[in-house]
């Protein structure tokens, strides 16, 4: 995952007073409003959490810009950016910049053929345990959840863009709120290992997620089919075989 803050603005509170307050971005995208002392106190979290030389030295209020060197480097602990101190902060950070109240809403998620299923779930849950609920009405056996994840897309007319995968460390609902207009959110397979599906194509839910994918896929261009494989695809969808579509070489 890629955290930035590209910008920061000024916050005037009850008091008339003023404040710095940090625009954090995640994989690009906007996620939520911090003040400089939220980040700090985030920081003494995790160096309490992992140790005192767990973290490198933490930044004065005033951001200087990077040196083009400085932006290619890479530094992420696969512990600390799980941890539920880590996550369990940019889910109340997320919430408290949205002003959240929690509540029960219901939270349409489509399939890649834009079959649309209905959750009931709170406002502020986050995305596993949306994932856990739209699992139950899909009847997807819980060993097989992991293979799939919840994307934000941007569908405008039969236009469709899958813009990113949802983190754990989000409310499904309001990332979506926050999208706009034309966003939608889809179930779609987490992995790129095709070798993984063999035992899925064997479960019939399993096998219906990939089949609509597959298909959506191909139909949008996505992914690459030389025209004998499209034939086949045509012929394999007329006599509904799902499990040999998915197989078909090219998809």
């Amino acid at each position: 995952m890629h955290f930035s803050i590209p910008d920061t603005l000024e916050v005037k509170n009850d008091n008339n007073s003023s404040y710095i307050a940090y625009n954090l971005h995640v994989n690009g995208a906007y996620h939520c409003t911090v003040r400089y002392r939220q980040l700090y106190n985030l920081y003494d979290q995790l160096r309490r959490e992992f140790g005192p030389n767990s973290l490198p030295p933490f930044p004065p209020k005033k951001l200087l810009p990077l040196t083009p060197t400085q932006t290619e480097e890479l530094s992420q602990d696969q512990r600390i950016a799980l941890s539920d101190v880590f996550t369990g902060f940019l889910l109340s950070a997320q919430q408290e910049t949205q002003n959240a109240k929690e509540e029960i809403v219901s939270l349409d998620i489509h399939l890649m053929n834009w079959q649309k299923i209905n959750i009931k779930v709170s406002s502020l849950a986050r995305t596993s345990t949306v994932m856990e609920a739209a699992c139950n009405v899909l009847k997807l056996d819980e060993k097989y959840a992991s293979y799939f994840c919840i994307y934000l897309v941007n569908k405008c007319n039969n236009d469709l863009s899958v813009e990113r995968r949802l983190q754990d460390f989000e409310s499904a609902y309001l990332s979506l709120k926050s999208a706009g207009n034309n966003h939608f959110l889809v179930i779609r397979k987490s992995y790129w290992d095709s070798s993984l599906e063999e035992e899925l194509l064997d479960d019939k839910v399993c096998l219906n997620l990939l089949y609509v994918q597959a298909v959506s896929d191909i139909e949008r261009g996505w992914t690459r089919a030389d025209g004998d494989s499209r034939r086949k695809l045509v012929a394999l969808q007329a006599r509904g075989s799902k499990k040999s579509i998915c197989n078909v070489q090219g998809i």
